[in-house]
């Protein structure tokens, strides 16, 4: 089968396309193996190694806090910034033996390097290809918009895909909604964006500490658009220009968590959650997997504590009535097998092949509990290609976009991709789960905005109760090939392509 992208990239964009301990299974095993003591044992600290970033995971309480940030000045790491809701302490260290140093403290329930890879400046690089939108293209459209359609909104063959159209007559999400996009940074100058920009719920979280900077969450020149794009597709306004959103009405926030070229750390990824959960956020969205680890292991020392990390931050987020959803992923896995052959991880340095359960080994944060996990769909309404799938893995399905060799959409959209906006005041066209989850988070807004005072488990609740029930429908062959792609398990009602079934928007803003 021809594919749109050869692996899974970190955005889940293709190129052309919290109790904090509840969950145990969420947590790396044999964490608590080694005899803890008050701070580790005197000894001359090195600090000959590369300088790492690390998370170090402790109890809440005042006395645990101090005796471990004791212990980890004395193993030689310095506290970049400390999450003491939700014990997790951010360091950098130049001592190759602090992980191991650390571990040992009294206090610690797990603590691992965020990255294979010193902490150094990185150069930039086009890490999805999007197409733009040519004049041409935006002129045709603009003559064929219908009254009180946006000028590009013909081309959104995605919107009544989800009967966003229809939604969008009765209610356009209420103001006081805000969507946080945990991304690569949002143009907010964008005249798309800009009536609906959240500035006091935005932030730059790279270093794993806040900035909150005027702009810092703004893509710099080089940088992906992706953040951008899938703000749009939330909550680019209906102004009469441009494109429409799914919940145009809403507020949407920039929430910067990847560095320059593209990587997302731990760090920052918990900074974002944390920030999202303190700062008014009613709905994120998360396009990405965590870096380094395609897949992370609970088992690992290291890898453990960083899924420890995000399962405590989206925890602590959800318990403040946030509803995070994110995006499957772009490697037509079934990751509900028990084994998958990671041949990318880690992605920041020498990877190496390896064979993982997910189970074990999730995706983070999309396998975490809790978080709502979208699959992709096309013009055609069917899996995307490319997208990622699992029974009782998927909670529902949206569009994503998929090549018009497999997926053509009704004229007069001519181009299977999603449109939406980019740095600049630009428009253009990108394909990915990463561009299904944000019409999720979209619909998921609506939902608040008709039931403001529901809770983010009810919130859930209706997204796959009022989802468009998705049968698996004929052996899958995308390519017409003859041979079958991907395997569909399940009934009508739930399945591990579509979940629930496609998100609507429609039933969302009805009461």
């Amino acid at each position: 089968m021809a594919h749109l992208a050869s692996r899974r990239t970190r955005l889940l964009t293709l190129p052309v396309g919290l109790a904090l301990t509840a969950s145990l299974g969420f947590l790396p095993t044999g964490a608590a193996a080694a005899a803890p003591s008050d701070e580790p044992a005197a000894a001359a600290v090195r600090t000959d190694g590369p300088e790492l970033s690390y998370v170090v995971n402790t109890r809440t309480d005042h006395g645990t806090l101090k005796r471990v940030r004791k212990a980890i000045s004395a193993a030689g790491g310095t506290v970049v910034t400390s999450y003491d809701k939700i014990g997790v302490v951010v360091v950098h260290s130049q001592n190759p033996d602090f992980g191991t140093t650390i571990r040992k403290a009294r206090g610690v329930r797990s603590a691992g390097a965020t990255r294979t890879s010193p902490i150094v400046p990185q150069a930039t690089k086009d890490i999805g290809v999007q197409q733009p939108l040519t004049a041409a293209e935006a002129r045709t459209a603009s003559k064929g918009a219908a009254a009180g359609q946006d000028a590009l909104e013909p081309l959104q063959w995605d919107l009544p895909a989800i009967k966003a159209d229809k939604a969008h007559k009765k209610s356009l999400g209420s103001s006081k909604v805000t969507v946080g996009v945990i991304d690569t940074g949002v143009d907010d100058t964008h005249p798309d964006l800009a009536p609906n920009f959240d500035r006091k719920a935005s932030v730059n979280c790279v270093s794993g500490a806040p900035d909150t900077t005027d702009g810092a969450w703004r893509p710099t020149a080089g940088e992906s658009p992706h953040g951008t794009h899938v703000a749009g597709t939330i909550a680019a306004a209906k102004n009469g220009t441009g494109v429409t959103g799914v919940a145009p009405g809403v507020k949407v926030s920039g929430i910067k968590v990847s560095t320059s070229d593209g990587y997302f750390y731990t760090e920052a990824v918990v900074c974002g959650f944390v920030w999202a959960a303190e700062h008014g956020v009613d709905v994120t969205n998360s396009s990405y997997y965590t870096d380094p680890w395609q897949f992370t292991c609970k088992d690992d020392p290291d890898q453990g504590a960083l899924v420890e990390a995000v399962t405590r931050a989206t925890r602590y987020a959800e318990g403040k009535g946030v509803v995070n959803v994110a995006a499957a992923g772009n490697s037509e896995e079934d990751l509900a097998v028990d084994a998958i052959e990671d041949t990318t991880s880690p992605n920041d340095g020498t990877t190496v092949t390896r064979t993982v359960d997910p189970s074990v080994c999730p995706d983070i944060p999309t396998m975490l509990p809790g978080v709502v996990t979208v699959s992709a769909t096309g013009a055609k309404n069917l899996k995307s290609s490319y997208s990622n799938y699992g029974l009782g893995v998927i909670d529902v399905a949206a569009p994503g976009g998929d090549s018009t060799a497999y997926q053509t959409p009704e004229a007069p959209a001519d181009n299977g991709l999603i449109l939406s906006t980019l740095p600049g005041g630009e428009f253009g066209y990108m394909a990915g789960t990463s561009m299904a989850s944000p019409h999720v988070a979209g619909v998921a807004a609506l939902i608040r905005s008709t039931h403001p005072h529901t809770s983010a488990a009810a919130v859930k609740a209706l997204l796959t109760h009022q989802a468009d029930a998705t049968a698996c429908g004929a052996p899958y062959d995308i390519d017409g090939d003859g041979t079958v792609d991907a395997v569909c398990e399940g009934g009508k009602r739930y399945n591990s392509f579509y979940g629930a079934g496609v998100v609507d928007a429609l039933d969302a803003v009805r009461k």
